[in-house]
């Protein structure tokens, strides 16, 4: 089938590879356009872009694809189906009509939950315990169009955002390629989404990493790990940011001394970590940590060289 293929960032890059391997005529990919990145501002491309140029496939990088030049040139293509996968831009009806077969989307989520930019991150972030991919047919709402298919599967209990994603763009490809052959039969029909069940998963900004230590040591241990690696979590100890990198919920061995319950406050410093309170009573060991201006080690040793004690608070 001829294809015209949008997406930018990594989660794509398995759907494309899949559609070249399966044999599809990808007759492009339009993608996001270089940018400027880190202290020295290098141009750097998106991360489809390379790979799309090692597998000899065209490559546009529109600014805006809704330009009439841009929609143009997509149409002299004359693609049966257009794809489109973590791209970074919403595409008009006058661009997501021109494929007779429509423009099919993998979204990283069980539609219709987890709408939006950051499905991944947030699914672990809300302690779900069971997430997808889904492959729909676009409109112009926030993937709110008719779904396609969908595919489960569990979320492990330590399992952070940068262990789901890959694994979900994998997933995704295969769920693509199902898609792609049962809209060429004509054997699959677009099922209309219950937007009465809808959530959203908005896009992520550094503040979402600010750990709340009022929740319990379980959301909090969500929190960490789908929000890693970006946008990281971090609390404020003594005017300064530490980074919470690695941490997990622990059982309180015994009752709280007067003052040592309140969320936030540094219980005790053991072998493995900093024993902090939380949220309806619980405790999280936070065993890694990052301070400010510092590379990241272990909590112990951040606590002998910043000589924490008991009582200390943070937040």
């Amino acid at each position: 089938m001829r294809i015209v293929f949008l997406g930018s960032g990594a989660f794509a890059i398995p759907c494309f590879e899949a559609l070249l391997d399966a044999g599809h005529d990808v007759a492009a990919v339009v993608t996001q356009p270089d940018r400027a990145k880190g202290r020295g501002k290098v141009l750097t491309p998106p991360p489809l872009k390379p790979v799309a140029e090692a597998r000899n496939v065209a490559v546009v990088q529109p600014r805006r694809v809704r330009d009439p030049e841009v929609q143009e040139s997509l149409r002299r293509l004359a693609p049966q189906l257009q794809v489109i996968v973590a791209f970074g831009q919403i595409l008009p009806r006058s661009v997501i009509d021109i494929a007779p077969l429509g423009t099919v989307n993998v979204h990283g989520s069980l539609l219709p939950k987890l709408r939006g930019a950051a499905p991944i991150q947030w699914a672990i972030a809300n302690g779900e315990h069971e997430t997808g991919v889904s492959t729909m047919l676009i409109d112009e709402g926030l993937d709110t169009g008719p779904v396609l298919l969908r595919r489960a599967t569990p979320i492990g209990p330590d399992e952070t955002a940068a262990d789901l994603e890959p694994r979900l763009a994998r997933l995704g490809a295969d769920v693509l390629l199902e898609t792609v052959r049962g809209l060429g039969e004509g054997t699959l029909t677009a099922t209309a989404q219950d937007h009465g069940r809808a959530t959203l998963a908005p896009l992520l900004s550094k503040e979402d990493g600010r750990l709340d230590w009022a929740l319990t040591a379980a959301e909090l241990h969500c929190r960490i790990r789908g929000f890693h690696p970006w946008p990281g979590t971090f609390s404020p100890l003594d005017g300064r940011t530490v980074k919470i990198l690695g941490a997990r919920p622990i059982a309180p061995v015994s009752a709280p001394k007067e003052g040592a319950g309140a969320p936030g406050t540094l219980v005790e410093v053991t072998s493995e970590g900093l024993v902090i309170a939380c949220g309806g009573g619980s405790r999280l060991l936070v065993t890694e940590v990052q301070p400010e201006s510092r590379r990241p080690m272990p909590a112990t040793a951040f606590a002998a060289g910043a000589r924490l004690k008991a009582g200390c608070a943070f937040g």
